[in-house]
């Protein structure tokens, strides 16, 4: 997985550090949802059911290395 110095320093964090690779991962491939940020960055969220929490990744403008990874608490799943 390719990711961002910033994201190394980052998953260091207590609140962040029972975030699992593979959910990461999982969130990259399938979504939830999607967004594109002004900047170009992507923001990516599934919902983790080991975790009981909605996963936001954000990746760089290539889609592919990760820049941050955290638990999104104020996440609502829209209406189907």
């Amino acid at each position: 997985m390719k990711s961002t110095q910033y994201f190394l320093f980052m998953k260091s964090r207590p609140d962040r550090t029972a975030i699992k690779e593979e959910w990461i991962l999982e969130t990259v491939n399938n979504p939830l949802k999607q967004e594109i940020q002004s900047d170009g960055r992507i923001r990516k969220w599934k919902f983790i059911d080991e975790a009981g929490k909605y996963l936001r990744v954000i990746l760089l403008e290539d889609g592919e290395t990760v820049h941050n990874a955290f638990f999104d608490r104020s996440f609502k799943e829209e209406d189907k």
